[in-house]
């Protein structure tokens, strides 16, 4: 191997060490130790992705009726104007 080689090789080594040490870093920061006081704080249902399924349900199928499109769950079109 000429030395070029083995300098092109000893930075590869250099970028994957880094790389691993970040991976391992960032999945070290997601580990919390939550108390049991502070899982009712959790839990509600203001820390959900969607606190309101519901309404977003509803409003998902007006839209997707008005707009005479597929909806967003299934194959079939809406029956719908696009009127208000």
């Amino acid at each position: 191997m000429t030395a070029t080689g083995l300098i092109g090789m000893k930075k590869n080594q250099h970028v994957v060490v880094k790389l691993i040490l970040l991976v391992c870093i960032g999945l070290s920061i997601g580990c919390v130790h939550v108390n049991a006081w502070e899982r009712g704080n959790l839990a509600k249902s203001q820390m959900e992705l969607d606190p309101h399924p519901l309404q977003s349900e509803i409003q998902s199928h007006n839209y997707s009726s008005r707009e005479a499109a597929p909806s967003h769950k299934s194959s079939a079109g809406g029956g719908g104007c696009g009127c208000y």
